[in-house]
């Protein structure tokens, strides 16, 4: 049976931290099985869904590396909900209710107030046809909701939480349709997980009432005569897996999460591996490593190591592995994204020192100046006019420069090396001096140490 995920974001904004990682679970959960990553785009909100949020869903994923194996949309697919809603209207297992949302929540309110859970108490099943035809009548058109089967639990073997049971009872039969017409999630993405053949479902914490909902809508759709992609592997319904949620650093929901963003990640400099390498191990028992390998990364990816503990996402940790994850990138990954004129030695002299890619350019201009070598005292300025003079081209012109000076001068350690550093490039530190000092070239480096000499 192959593998078969799915990413189903809604495009009523841009994808956000605790989204990215949701669907690179599951995109990894289908790579290392050798099965495919399917991406759904939850259209039905008409007035909510903007097609921007489409293209924007689509570029982060391929920023990400997380293209998917095929796409559909729920808008293109309104048809075949509509013959899965009549099947189980003629099964009994959907049925009108007429209640507006202030009697539904004046309802909430007295089952709270009497210490009962908060739980549709099933009145429009007890409406005879002619009160129906009256409320109609009167303009009252009705929401649609499933009837939840009471007569047993339900249950199922969860990949993070082990094993779950629900109260059907305990549960409100859940609006599936509103009185416009349109769908709310729960009937069409039992459908489409049937029909697109989706076995496994890895999604947060959040929905886990959710699935207990919807293995009975999955149950309801095959006995109606719902058979699609699965059938063959006769699944009653994918297997189910609830992460925990991510929480901010200071071990609260935060509501920064939400804004967190590929856009965002993309102006602060964050690459796509680090992010990756990150979100990979979050909430599991595997440490966050600056993995940039994502082949070593799918075959480390297990759902036993998920714990049950919210996932803690600290921006700080994101940097640190942005940081390593730079130093470890080829010269021919990112190139293009170089200062022009940076060639390969250029790049291996300053990569340890970046944090982000975007400080390439401000270290390259140690390269090609203009600097500001600062003050000398006259006995640093002696030094340098005599650095200038001792200055030989060789394979290592550094180490032969200090060397030679060093003999000269009796100077070592900090007195010699730093006010050479100071004079050639403007700073106290910085990339190593044996691979910087070839990229300014022996002419450049003569006139700033000079230049340095003359104050």
């Amino acid at each position: 049976m192959t593998t078969v995920t799915r990413f189903a974001p809604s495009p009523t904004g841009r994808l956000h931290v605790g989204n990215i990682r949701t669907a690179l679970h599951n995109w990894m959960l289908a790579r290392k099985a050798g099965g495919r990553f399917l991406l759904r785009i939850d259209d039905t909100d008409a007035e909510r869904s903007r097609e921007d949020y489409v293209d924007a869903i689509r570029e982060d994923l391929a920023w990400l590396g997380l293209e998917p194996d095929g796409e559909e949309r729920q808008s293109a697919r309104l048809a075949i909900y509509e013959a899965a809603f009549e099947r189980l209207r003629v099964a009994g297992r959907v049925y009108p209710a007429y209640e507006t949302a202030q009697e539904l929540d004046l309802k909430r309110k007295i089952q709270l107030g009497r210490g009962l859970p908060p739980v549709y108490d099933r009145a429009a099943l007890d409406l005879t046809d002619r009160q129906r035809a009256e409320k109609e009548a009167e303009g009252i058109t009705p929401h649609w909701r499933f009837r939840l089967d009471h007569t047993a639990p339900i249950a199922w073997d969860d990949g993070v939480r082990g094993k779950q049971k629900f109260d059907p009872a305990q549960l409100s039969d859940p609006v599936v349709r509103r009185a416009d017409g349109s769908w709310l999630y729960m009937l069409p993405s039992a459908v489409d997980d049937i029909e697109m053949g989706v076995t496994h479902v890895l999604r947060g914490e959040d929905h886990v009432s959710n699935t207990a909902v919807q293995i009975q809508i999955f149950a309801a759709l095959h006995t109606a005569g719902m058979a699609g992609a699965d059938a063959a592997a006769n699944l009653q319904h994918p297997a189910f897996a609830h992460e925990a949620l991510l929480v901010g650093k200071e071990g609260k929901l935060s509501k920064r999460l939400g804004s967190l963003g590929c856009d965002a990640f993309r102006e602060r400099g964050i690459e796509p591996e680090a992010l990756i390498a990150l979100l990979a191990r979050l909430g599991t028992s595997l440490p966050v490593e600056p993995i940039a390998d994502r082949a070593a990364l799918i075959a480390s990816f297990d759902l036993g190591t998920f714990g049950r503990a919210p996932a803690r996402f600290d921006e700080a940790d994101l940097e640190r592995v942005n940081a390593a994850i730079v130093h470890q990138l080829p010269y021919e990954r990112i190139a293009d994204r170089l200062p022009a004129g940076m060639d390969e030695a250029g790049w291996h002299a300053i990569r340890p020192n970046l944090e982000t890619l975007a400080q390439a350019g401000d270290w390259w201009r140690l390269v090609t100046g203009p600097i500001e070598p600062g003050e000398f005292s006259a006995e640093d300025r002696a030094f340098l006019a005599e650095a200038a003079q001792a200055l030989e081209w060789s394979e290592d012109p550094w180490q032969a420069l200090t060397a030679r000076l060093k003999a000269s001068t009796g100077r070592k350690g900090k007195p010699l090396f730093l006010p050479l550093r100071l004079a050639l490039t403007g700073m106290g530190h910085g990339p190593d001096m044996g691979e910087l000092l070839p990229l300014i070239g022996e002419a450049e480096a003569r006139a700033r140490l000079e230049r340095a000499a003359r104050g």
